[in-house]
C-alpha cells in the first residue's frame, strides 16, 4: 500500500513528467514536429481570440502564474490557455469574471496541476488567525459560467507533517458559482478535496462534472451545490493514522431544504486503495450555519467497490441529523460495495423515482457543452 508521505510524490508525477517535457531547453519533437507549449490552442502571436490569455511557467506565455492572468482577465467571457507546469499558488476567481474558460493545453490533466497546502487550521501570515476550510481552498472559483478542461486541481496538505494541528480540511477547489463545468479535471487531496458550493443559502449553483476524478479520505466531496458527476471515479485512499474503520466518507452533501435536488452521480465508479468496508458512501452534513439544511445524494448506475461498507454505507455526521432523515437514494449500482445485505440501509429508488433523477432535471435549461 502507498505509504502517507507518498501521496504528495504520486500527486504531482504526473505533472513533472509533463513540466519536463514543456520546459526542456531543446526543442522536444513528436512524429517530427517541435512540441508546441501550448498544443493546439495557439499563442501569444497566434491567438485563438483575443480574449485568450496564456500562462506558461517559464515564460513562454503572457503570464507565468494563474493568478496574475485571472487578475488581468477582466470582463466576461475571458479563456485561459495554461502550458503544463505545476503552478504551486493560491489563485481566487472574482465573480465578476463570468464565463471565464481554463484549458489545460496537454491532452493530460496529469500534466496542468495547480496545487498548494494550506489546511483549515494553518496560521494566516498576517497573525490573524487560521484560515478554515473555505480559505484553506488552493483554487477559489466564484463566477457563473466558469469552465475547465483538462486540469488538476490539488492540495497537497499532509497530516502526518502538521501532528499538532486540529484543522485538518484542506479543499483543492471551492466552486461557487451556477452552470460551472469541468471536464477530464483532477481533484486531490485528503480530507474535504472538493467543496462544491453556493453563494448563499437562498441561492441555487448547478455543476457538472464529466469524465473527472476525485481522491480522498473525509467528506472529500462536500457542500451544498446541485451538482451532477457524471462517469466519473471516484478514490479513497489509506490512512496510516488509523487502524479501524471507518476511514473516512466519499460525499457530504449539505443541501438546503428548499433545494429540490443535491448530489447526483451517475454511472461512476467509486475505488479504493484502504482495506475493504473500511469507507462509507456518505454522512449528512448539517453546517451550524444552516440548522434546516437536508442534505440530498443520489448514487446511480454506479459501480461500487469492496472499499464501501456494503452492510452500513451510510452514517450520521451529528446525533441530531440522523442520515435517515435526510435525502439519500441508490438505484441500480453495481459491485461489492452496492450489494443490499440490510435492505433499510439501503434507500433504493423505484423506477418512477429515478426518471426523475437524473442530469436533465437536475441541471434544467442549461447544457453543459461537451
Amino acid at each position: 500500500m502507498p505509504s502517507h508521505l507518498s501521496r504528495r510524490n504520486v500527486l504531482l508525477a504526473g505533472a513533472a513528467a509533463g513540466s519536463a517535457l514543456a520546459l526542456s531547453a531543446a526543442p522536444a519533437h513528436a512524429h517530427g514536429r517541435p512540441r508546441r507549449p501550448f498544443g493546439r490552442y495557439g499563442s501569444p502571436s497566434a491567438r485563438l481570440t483575443s480574449t485568450t490569455l496564456y500562462v506558461h511557467p517559464r515564460g513562454a506565455g503572457d503570464f507565468t502564474g494563474l493568478q496574475a492572468a485571472v487578475d488581468a482577465a477582466t470582463g466576461t467571457g475571458r479563456t485561459l490557455v495554461i502550458a503544463p507546469g505545476v503552478y504551486r499558488e493560491t489563485v481566487s476567481v472574482p465573480a465578476d469574471r463570468t464565463g471565464m474558460t481554463w484549458i489545460g493545453a496537454s491532452e493530460d490533466p496529469r500534466d496542468v496541476v495547480v496545487v498548494f497546502d494550506n489546511a483549515a487550521g494553518t496560521p494566516k501570515p498576517d497573525g490573524s488567525g487560521t484560515y478554515g476550510t473555505s480559505g484553506s481552498a488552493t483554487t477559489t472559483l466564484r463566477p457563473d459560467g466558469f469552465t475547465a478542461r483538462r486540469i488538476t486541481f490539488a492540495n497537497d496538505w499532509l497530516r502526518a507533517d502538521h501532528p499538532g494541528v486540529s484543522g485538518t480540511q484542506a479543499v483543492a477547489v471551492k466552486v461557487i458559482g451556477d452552470r460551472s463545468a469541468f471536464f477530464d479535471c483532477r481533484f486531490l487531496g485528503h480530507q474535504d478535496t472538493l467543496y462544491a458550493d453556493s453563494a448563499s443559502l437562498d441561492t441555487v449553483a448547478r455543476q457538472y462534472f464529466a469524465r473527472c476524478y476525485a481522491e480522498g479520505d473525509v467528506d472529500f466531496v462536500f457542500g451544498r451545490a446541485t451538482a451532477v458527476f457524471e462517469d466519473c471515479d471516484f478514490r479513497t485512499l489509506i490512512r496510516p493514522d488509523l487502524t479501524s474503520a471507518p476511514f473516512g466518507f466519499v460525499f457530504a452533501p449539505s443541501t438546503a431544504v428548499a433545494n429540490p435536488h443535491g448530489f447526483l452521480v451517475t454511472r461512476s465508479r467509486i475505488s479504493s486503495e484502504a482495506p475493504d468496508g473500511y469507507y462509507k458512501l456518505a454522512r449528512p452534513w448539517v453546517p451550524s450555519s444552516d440548522p434546516t439544511a437536508r442534505p440530498m445524494l443520489t448514487v446511480r448506475d454506479t459501480h461500487l467497490g469492496p472499499g464501501i461498507d456494503a452492510v452500513a454505507p451510510y452514517t450520521n455526521m451529528a446525533s441530531g441529523h440522523p442520515w435517515q432523515d435526510q435525502r439519500f437514494a441508490e438505484y441500480r449500482n453495481t459491485g461489492p460495495g452496492a450489494v443490499i445485505t440490510v435492505p433499510a440501509n439501503r434507500p433504493q429508488l423505484t423506477p418512477a423515482q429515478a426518471a426523475t433523477h437524473t442530469r436533465q432535471a437536475w441541471l434544467g435549461d442549461w447544457r453543459p457543452q461537451a
